[in-house]
């Protein structure tokens, strides 16, 4: 059983890696050492760049075609998705039913919401916690199932204007909402409107963090991205000679959003923490669309070195992402004594039983079903382009 990797970019899977650590820090910064805290902080940012990867990936699947004049079949990229993601999901939910030592925290939320991927708009609270990092495969899946319609629908008339204005209108609606539901807290001094919630951080994660419409600015920036490689190449010729300034960019806008968030202030009531939800987040998506075009490009570093590590990372960067923080809960359970600190030696353990845990879930689930997906595809197909079997982000 094979499967050719030939279609890989060093510098896409060096993201997906960097993603992928940044996400598992954030998850277990309260297990690690204080020495480490700085970097994990922002690990939430991992989330982030998934969705600009996504958003360009996908983006190109969906246009690809239509640039030589076909059109792409909406079952036929369904079918790829069901293949790349359900499997290793509902085994892990299956894990997570039957055995409750596995759960990272004591209650579940009820199983149709995972089902349905609906976990993060029914967000309660904080006691309802296993297996609630699994919000952002939520919004990539209500992302998988409304793109490609949204795109046939634009393609039927295609237009610039209608394009840019939908757009803007996405990334707007977001600012606003972020906005209103800051208000208390971006508003001018004596502003007599609704008091800030006591439980703020409740409210921040139920209404601003994990709802899908909350949250597409890195999609869509994935997306413009992809729009421009497919039907404004000279643009793109442009961008894509100049990795190494969209790098240095990309880093100035990620780090000016790190001093937005600099307190720690992922669902803290403070007003930079404010501006940081309700600008940050495109500004945020920005950057990262930035590391994305300097991964790609014909100069920058991010395309031309391969890093060591980051290829088995973005390899096993899915089943990471839905494995980890239950593996990690396992070892502080049966290996108390190598876990017990917050030192170097338990970075050590966290690293290699995710790893190893990973690798399980990968070599006997999610590529057996990537495999029979590549060989389907081909069967029924004359071509496939290997843009359209590279895997995306998550």
């Amino acid at each position: 059983m094979t499967r050719s990797n030939s279609g890989r970019l060093p510098g896409l899977d060096t993201l997906r890696a960097v993603a992928i650590v940044a996400v598992m820090l954030y998850h277990l910064k309260p297990f690690l050492p204080e020495s480490m805290a700085v970097v994990a902080q922002f690990g939430w940012m991992g989330v982030d760049l998934f969705f600009v990867l996504s958003g360009y990936l996908i983006g190109l699947q969906l246009l690809k075609p239509y640039a030589s004049g076909d059109r792409p079949s909406i079952w036929s990229f369904y079918r790829r998705r069901a293949y790349r993601i359900l499997p290793a999901y509902v085994v892990v939910l299956w894990i997570y039913l039957v055995f409750p030592g596995w759960r990272e925290s004591s209650v579940l939320p009820p199983l149709w919401q995972f089902l349905t991927f609906t976990v993060n708009l029914f967000f309660v609270d904080f006691s309802q916690h296993a297996f609630s990092h699994v919000w952002s495969l939520c919004v990539e899946e209500h992302f998988y199932l409304v793109l490609p319609l949204l795109v046939i629908w634009v393609m039927r008339r295609p237009s610039l204007r209608k394009t840019a204005l939908l757009i803007g209108g996405v990334v707007l609606f977001g600012i606003c909402f972020r906005g209103y539901k800051l208000l208390p807290l971006i508003a001018p001094s004596g502003w007599s409107g609704r008091v800030v919630p006591d439980d703020f951080g409740t409210f921040y994660y139920r209404y601003l963090y994990y709802p899908t419409y909350s949250r597409l600015d890195g999609l869509v920036v994935g997306v413009t991205l992809a729009l421009v490689r497919i039907f404004r190449p000279a643009g793109w010729s442009w961008l894509a000679r100049r990795g190494h300034a969209a790098l240095v960019v990309g880093i100035a806008f990620t780090g000016a959003v790190c001093w937005m968030f600099r307190s720690d202030g992922m669902g803290d009531a403070t007003k930079a923490a404010a501006w940081g939800t309700v600008i940050g987040y495109p500004l945020l998506a920005a950057g990262l669309g930035l590391l994305v075009v300097s991964s790609v490009s014909s100069d920058g570093w991010l395309s031309r070195f391969r890093v060591p590590g980051s290829r088995l990372l973005a390899t096993l960067a899915f089943s990471l992402y839905l494995t980890h923080k239950e593996v990690a809960h396992l070892d502080r359970r049966y290996l108390i004594s190598l876990t017990e600190a917050r030192d170097a030696k338990t970075v050590v353990v966290y690293a290699v039983t995710c790893l190893l845990g990973a690798g399980v879930l990968y070599g006997l689930v999610e590529r057996p079903f990537m495999v029979l997906r590549d060989r389907f595809e081909r069967r029924t197909a004359k071509t496939v382009d290997a843009e359209m079997l590279r895997e995306p982000a998550l």
